[in-house]
């Protein structure tokens, strides 16, 4: 990670990075996701399918899709918040649509338990554990909706009293209350957050186009984390297939030790 990343992700618990894809990139990638949508469920390759706007495995339709998750302008910053172990766990096609209710407020901290995951700074870098990077496929502008955040959550040592916000999903950004952003990346961003990090969703208002995004889920390579299906690891390139497998804890993987821009092999 650079300085100013490091700053920022520290300082308030996701990175927005900018055009990280080039127009061909994310060209590609709009095409090959767009034809996961389309696809008849019937017609679609082993392992694949539909869960409420989710599509399953996204990441491993498509070569265009597949390298999002080892993209050289995010890798640097999945290896550093996985102490260089890291390991792909989920990558789905998630999709938004006019209509769609909000996502409340949450954090695998709320939910689950207070030490769940774990974040921290050691020897200058920043240690987050579960990390979920967020491609775009679309732009979304400030009244259309997505992603809001409570900026710096992820450091807080006090439990989030449930009325701290008057409730805990909201419709627009022009309720929101003084804390909680919506941030609003353009196609071919990259946005990476700590799921120690409150988050949620506005509803989507625009009625002539959707919010494309893959949602890739990083956990520490020796977490007792399930397994990707077969059918879907068998799809993948050697450099992936390598990402998504588990892995001791004083492993490196092979991914780790290539140079940015020299992970694919072709």
């Amino acid at each position: 990670m650079t300085p100013e990343q490091r700053y920022l992700f520290d300082t308030f618990g996701y990175l927005h990075i900018p055009n990280a894809m080039t127009a061909e990139e994310l060209a590609a990638a709009q095409e090959a996701s767009q034809r996961y949508i389309d696809a008849p469920p019937e017609r679609l390759p082993s392992g694949f399918g539909v869960d409420n706007r989710r599509y399953l495995h996204g990441f491993a339709f498509d070569k265009a899709l597949e390298r999002l998750a080892l993209h050289p302008t995010t890798w640097p910053v999945v290896k550093e918040l996985l102490d260089n172990r890291p390991r792909l766990t989920s990558g789905t096609l998630q999709i938004n649509a006019a209509g769609d209710a909000p996502l409340r407020l949450h954090c695998a901290r709320d939910d689950y338990h207070w030490t769940t995951p774990p974040y921290a700074v050691r020897h200058g870098r920043v240690f987050a554990d579960h990390i979920v990077v967020f491609p775009y496929l679309d732009d979304v502008n400030p009244d259309d909706g997505g992603v809001i955040v409570v900026a710096g959550s992820h450091k807080s040592e006090f439990d989030r009293p449930k009325d701290l916000f008057g409730k805990e999903s909201f419709d627009d950004a022009d309720e929101l209350p003084p804390g909680v952003l919506n941030i609003c990346p353009r196609a071919g961003d990259f946005v990476v957050i700590t799921e120690r990090l409150t988050h949620g969703a506005l509803r989507w208002k625009p009625t002539d186009r959707i919010r494309r995004i893959l949602v890739l889920r990083y956990h520490l390579q020796f977490k007792p984390m399930g397994d990707l299906p077969e059918p879907i690891v068998s799809r993948l390139s050697p450099e992936t297939r390598e990402l998504v497998s588990r892995a001791g804890y004083r492993d490196i993987k092979k991914i780790v030790r290539k140079e940015n821009g020299t992970i694919w092999s072709a």
